[in-house]
């Protein structure tokens, strides 16, 4: 054993001395270590707490992105129809993916901050710039002076930059017009400059807050009730029937824009038509009856047209045939429909070289058997489902192509499936029961044949009438929140005013600006001989080249 290195004093006093010190240091030495005992044991604590942590909220992560890819694929995939036996409306499926990414977003932000001590910075993700005309907020930090830094001389190396998505919160202001008036000294008589025109003359709105009102309500499905609540938060009161009626002056403004509209969509060669409810109250009654919005889009995109997207509304109290045989007089296209009988009255029977030829709409054909498909699990629904995979392929090869090319095309890919769908519908038809579920289904196929085979010798025609059910979504949205139009009125001017704001989104414009624009421009007389450049498909901002 080796002897320590060091040397015990001789002296009695000091070798106390020296041993009292010793014994100093090791209860020191003793306290430092149930110290630090106490610090590995909550250590050891937190890292298993954050354990635990970690993997529920891995866990968790994992099977809310598993059904979110599930949901995701559902809705968005080739089978767009998955989740229609849930009984979800698209804007039910919307909500849910919303909630179910804000449930992961917060489990992260958990295990992140349950382990910020733990981690190194990660380096930040590249992501998409923000749009350059939005306006930029300057500001640069500069690092603190510290006393260690007095006399030297700072050299820039670099300076790191980052942007963050910023927002003013939309307020009100008081546009103040003052006109004065004068008089020539000696002479009778005064002058002063003119009221400028409004769309509500002496009124209190200006053509932005109309437009704001209209964009709220009609396009983003916020109810008037619902802005009087909004605007009362900033000490502004305007009540829902005083705005009811300023829209009532807009609808009656933006007919002429809506007509024209629709005479642009019955100028097309193949158009598309719908229709979707809209309860409104009946006079006196305080009840609402069923009335409906029939609605019509153009898109040339398809057979490589490049002229506008548009879509026109019309509000009807009926959903007889006279209303769309009204609408669509005289127009003698392809109209693209579901299997509704209403729309027979614009192709009448044996009225060779007359009428509109109606094209079958394959997705709402496809809808009735895929319900069978998941619903029963019948073979024969399952069967044609998986058949109708290739027309949907054949129409993603073909897309924007020259309507000869389309037509083409389809002779040599999908005539052949579609006649072995209808061969597969007919010998199966007699073998099971006529009130069965499947029977309707072939039933309904089979009696529009000529409907659904128009697409496959006309190129200009689509294979369904998707374009409009999604021009029509927006206002089912709208009708859920305000449960029904107040009066006729007031649905015709929905449809109105809907068919303009509709229109604008379609063609990538802003519907607010368009229409600030475009009611100055109407309240300040502007000529019908320059219709067409109140279009929302020829809009400008003020100030662009």
């Amino acid at each position: 054993m080796e002897r320590p290195d060091f040397t015990l004093p001789d002296d009695v006093e000091a070798l106390k001395a020296f041993a009292l010190a010793m014994a100093q240091k090791a209860g020191v030495l003793e306290a430092e270590v149930a110290n630090l005992k106490v610090e590995n044991a909550l250590a050891e604590a937190r890292l298993q707490d954050l354990t635990h942590i970690h993997a529920d909220a891995e866990e968790r992560i994992k099977n809310l992105t598993s059904i979110l890819k599930i949901f995701s694929r559902a809705r968005f995939g080739r089978k767009s129809e998955k989740l229609r036996h849930i009984a979800l409306t698209d804007e039910q499926q919307a909500e849910l993916f919303d909630d179910i990414a804000t449930g992961i977003a917060e489990l992260e932000t958990l295990v992140k901050k349950a382990g910020s001590g733990d981690k190194p910075k990660r380096a930040p993700r590249p992501r998409k710039a923000f749009p350059a005309h939005l306006e930029r907020i300057e500001q640069t930090i500069e690092p603190k002076a510290l006393p260690e830094h007095e006399g030297k001389t700072k050299v820039l190396i670099r300076v790191e930059t980052s942007e963050r998505l910023d927002v003013v919160r939309a307020k009100f202001r008081v546009m103040v017009t003052h006109r004065p008036i004068y008089a020539f000294k000696g002479e009778d008589g005064v002058i002063q400059a003119p009221a400028p025109p409004h769309i509500i003359e002496g009124g209190i709105p200006t053509e932005a807050l109309l437009a704001q009102v209209a964009v709220s309500k009609y396009a983003d499905g916020l109810p008037l009730y619902r802005q009087e609540a909004i605007y009362a938060r900033d000490k502004v009161e305007i009540s829902r029937g005083l705005m009811a009626q300023w829209m009532g002056a807009v609808g009656f403004e933006l007919m002429i824009i809506s007509d024209y509209i629709l005479d642009q969509i019955k100028q097309a060669e193949r158009i598309f038509a719908d229709e979707t409810t809209l309860p409104t109250l009946t006079p006196g009654t305080g009840k609402a009856r069923k009335c409906y919005l029939w609605a019509y889009a153009r898109d040339d995109r398809p057979f490589g047209g490049s002229g506008p997207i548009l879509v026109a509304f019309r509000f009807e109290d009926s959903r007889a045939g006279d209303c769309v045989a009204d609408h669509l007089d005289g127009y003698n296209g392809i109209v693209q429909v579901d299997g509704y009988n209403g729309y027979n009255s614009i192709a009448p029977k044996g009225a060779a070289n007359s009428g509109a030829v109606l094209a079958g709409c394959w997705a709402h054909l496809r809808r009735k058997f895929y319900d069978l498909h998941v619903s029963d699990a019948l073979p024969v629904a399952t069967a044609t489902v998986e058949m109708m995979k290739a027309l949907w392929q054949v129409e993603d090869d073909i897309r924007g192509r020259a309507p000869e090319l389309r037509a083409k095309a389809r002779q040599q890919n999908s005539a052949k499936v579609v006649a072995d769908l209808f061969k597969l519908w007919e010998t199966t038809l007699p073998r099971i029961s006529g009130k069965s579920k499947l029977a309707v289904a072939i039933r309904y196929a089979l009696k529009r044949r000529e409907g659904f085979e128009v697409f496959l010798h006309n190129g200009l025609a689509e294979i369904d009438s998707n374009v409009v059910e999604r021009a029509i979504r927006p206002q089912t949205i709208t009708r859920k929140n305000s449960l029904f139009a107040g009066s006729d009125g007031g649905g015709r001017t929905w449809a109105t005013i809907a068919t303009v704001l509709q229109t604008c989104k379609m063609n990538d414009v802003d519907p607010a600006a368009w229409l600030t624009q475009t009611l100055e421009r109407l309240a300040n007389g502007w000529p019908i001989s320059k219709l067409e450049d109140l279009m929302p498909w020829n809009f400008k901002a003020y100030g662009a080249s």
